[in-house]
């Protein structure tokens, strides 16, 4: 089912054409309203009358997550408080949080991108949706859910966490489709595997999972686990939330874009130019239809990439790829450049490896370590046997060995780098309990 047909399958030049009036206007009302964006575009020589669409995309201004925070709480809103209809905040766990606000209007839109991806993850009206994100300040629990909604969904809004109650749930109401993050997901699965509950037992067919980064290792582990279908939905609460692009069930081959609201760029990081489709590049989005906070070019930090032919599916959106990484989580270890997502890659290539594992990263006499520790699989613990990671049973231990050697080398191929390894039994890794899922930990201190 393809919710709105007219515009997911419109075709490619007039979707152009569309974005093209639409960012007209956004410069303009921008201009207008926004001080922040008066002297941005006074500063780059932009006069509003002047742009004529997509052609003129690179000289507007760029929008960062510090111009936010320097705002805050309301500087960038574009509209009265009077007129805000709701308000959501990031966690602010670096600082201030970042505040974004919605009018009725917005909030109609956001439910609309999000029933489109309910579609795109094969929902259909009627059916029962567990609503396992956070609610509160956080976009992902109620973004979800007014979508859920939209489409016609009966929402059960469990939120985040609690194990035991989303499983009860799960068995006595019945829910086809569930959302949480990728790394719950699989917290989730194995609690139910070792309660003995048989997937077939339950109706739920679909996960949308999101609001982290993961992998299609972690995908394959999801649905041969519990017999489901996983797509990934993409968002930021500061473009709307959830609801940004959705992954459609039919390819699982990324993520389609709502281009009619939200206009995607991809850029070389460092130069700020467009990359080709296909290459990797920092994605920038442009709000089209929001009027309480519109963004100009925000950069997002994500990195990913486009695809812009149409899909298998029927929509003609783009696609970005998944988020490989982010341009403000590169570790510099011994003058080299370290993405988190380098090391899962290479992690996710090796057998008797879960998708499990932290990186700890430290300083000693001046010189950084990394550290990777990793779970073996269920199957690889139950050959070598316990003993092993109590320093037992010379046998085992060889083997281990042999994994912890063959996951340094390919570490080393990959990152350029000597890595130490350390093999963690089933379980020892960090689990999700609901949010988002810290796997870097940089313990360096700096003197």
């Amino acid at each position: 089912m393809i919710w709105n047909e007219a515009m997911e399958t419109m075709p490619r030049p007039d979707i152009e054409a569309l974005q093209s009036q639409r960012l007209r206007e956004l410069v303009a009302y921008l201009h207008e309203r926004v001080p922040f964006y008066t002297k941005s575009m006074d500063a780059a020589g932009v006069v509003p009358a002047d742009v004529r669409g997509l052609e003129d995309l690179p000289r507007l201004p760029f929008t960062k997550k510090s111009d936010l925070r320097d705002n805050y709480p309301f500087g960038l809103f574009a509209v009265p408080l009077s007129e805000v209809s709701r308000t959501h905040a990031s966690s602010g766990t670096t600082g201030k949080p970042t505040v974004v606000g919605y009018t009725q209007n917005d909030i109609d839109i956001w439910a609309e991108v999000v029933a489109r991806c309910f579609a795109l993850s094969g929902a259909q009206p009627g059916e029962m949706f567990q609503n396992a994100y956070g609610y509160g300040l956080f976009t992902g629990g109620l973004g979800m859910h007014y979508g859920a909604e939209k489409l016609g969904l009966t929402v059960i809004p469990v939120s985040g966490g609690n194990t035991a109650r989303q499983i009860m749930l799960l068995q006595d109401f019945g829910p086809q489709i569930m959302a949480c993050t990728p790394s719950y997901a699989l917290t989730l699965a194995d609690a139910l595997l070792e309660q003995g509950i048989d997937p077939d037992d339950l109706a739920v067919r679909v996960f949308i999972l999101g609001a982290e980064p993961w992998t299609e290792a972690m995908r394959q582990e999801l649905e041969a686990k519990l017999k489901v279908h996983a797509v990934n939905i993409y968002g930021l609460s500061e473009i709307i939330g959830p609801g940004v692009s959705n992954e459609c069930v039919e390819a699982k081959d990324g993520a389609h874009v709502f281009e009619d609201h939200f206009l995607v760029e991809v850029l070389d990081p460092v130069t700020g130019t467009a990359v080709p489709d296909g290459e990797i590049g920092e994605l920038v989005f442009t709000t089209l239809t929001k009027k309480a906070m519109p963004l100009l070019r925000y950069r997002t930090g994500d990195l990913a990439s486009l695809n812009r032919e149409k899909c298998i599916c029927g929509r003609t959106h783009a696609r970005m790829s998944r988020i490989v990484g982010r341009t403000d989580d590169m570790l510099i270890i011994r003058g080299v450049n370290v993405f988190p997502s380098q090391i899962e890659a290479a992690l996710l290539g090796q057998p008797h490896v879960s998708p499990h594992y932290r990186i700890n990263v430290t300083r000693a006499d001046h010189l950084d370590q990394i550290e990777v520790q990793v779970e073996v699989t269920e199957r690889f613990f139950r050959e070598v046997g316990a003993d092993v990671f109590a320093g037992h049973a010379e046998t085992a231990v060889s083997e281990t060995n042999e994994l912890k050697q063959t996951i340094h080398h390919t570490l080393r191929e990959a990152l350029g780098l000597n890595v130490q390894v350390s093999l963690l039994a089933p379980g020892e890794a960090p689990r999700s309990e609901g949010g988002k899922l810290k796997r870097v930990f940089d313990n360096r201190v700096l003197k």
